[in-house]
């Protein structure tokens, strides 16, 4: 009597080619970290020089100039606090609303429609929003309301850069809505709940560490944007401290990005190229630790099903 062996190991050719998907997969990871650990390396390198050789007393003056040798990095930040802050007091409202909506309210034909629109709308360039703020929000809605302001405002650069990041919070909170289970929404209605009720007391604890994690998200990215406060901030060539959003100002990536305009120039202005890494590697510091406290909250706070 014969036994035949067979092997259940699988085709050869077969694990050849998961072998060097594997190897692919592998070599795309490493190159990303790779990338990502030169980028902080060079933030690093030229932000030490930066500090090392800068002139302490320049560091808290009147605002930042860093062509004239006044490099105020409590500037370009307040400028970055109040114009983060105001724009998730526009988006948080109005992404939340819309996210609830779809999530709980809108019929399922209506959700179809609307979902892939506000999808696109997360993906409109930065650009446009600004000329959109400079060319009608500034005049007819800012200078209406408030007298005082002038065409350039932080309050205009605000409403912008809130409109640009409220798809994006209400779409991810959609999704975190909609992942909570059915059950649950049953079980409220089986106690004579309203839908309104179920919303407030069941659904949205239910998905909070999801909500959170959109309103990061949404800072994160109102904290990185550049064009809009670029074309609406106003304080282009350098600003003074500002607190009062009625006024021009300037952020960190406005500051950035208005330094590295003529850079051939820049080289030859003392430490003013230096300043754009200390900014850049102050934005990295701050988006680091803003990061990885709402991961260890969405982690305490998340729910599991």
């Amino acid at each position: 009597m014969t036994t035949t062996t067979i092997s259940l190991s699988g085709n050869p050719k077969r694990h050849r080619r998961e072998r060097v998907v594997k190897r692919i997969f592998w070599a795309s990871a490493a190159v990303s970290v790779l990338i990502s650990a030169a980028i902080v390396m060079s933030l690093i390198g030229r932000a030490t020089t930066f500090f090392v050789e800068v002139d302490k007393s320049s560091l808290v003056d009147i605002g930042w100039f860093p062509r004239r040798g006044l490099y105020d990095l409590l500037t370009p930040l307040a400028g970055t606090v109040v114009v983060s802050l105001l724009a998730m007091f526009v988006a948080v409202p109005l992404g939340l609303g819309a996210a609830i909506y779809l999530s709980e309210f809108a019929r399922p034909r209506v959700r179809r429609f609307l979902k892939p629109i506000l999808e696109v709308l997360a993906g409109i360039p930065s650009v446009v929003i600004g000329f959109f703020a400079l060319t009608w929000l500034s005049p007819n809605l800012v200078q209406r309301v408030f007298d005082s302001a002038g065409i350039f405002s932080m309050l205009a650069a605000s409403i912008g850069v809130g409109i640009l990041i409220t798809p994006l919070i209400a779409s991810v909170s959609e999704d975190a809505l909609r992942a909570v289970p059915t059950s649950l929404r049953e079980a409220a209605f089986g106690l004579g709940a309203k839908r309104s009720e179920t919303v407030r007391k069941v659904v949205f604890p239910a998905a909070i560490s999801g909500i959170v994690a959109s309103m990061i998200l949404g800072l994160s990215r109102a904290i990185g944007e550049t064009m809009v406060m670029f074309m609406v901030g106003g304080a282009v060539g350098g600003g003074i401290r500002e607190l009062n959003p009625l006024r021009p100002g300037t952020t960190m990536t406005a500051a950035i990005a208005s330094v590295a305009t003529g850079s051939d120039q820049v080289v030859g202005e003392g430490l003013t190229f230096e300043s754009v890494f200390a900014l850049g590697f102050l934005l990295f510091v701050f988006t680091l630790v803003l990061n990885t406290v709402s991961d260890r909250f969405v982690r305490r706070a998340r729910e599991r099903y």
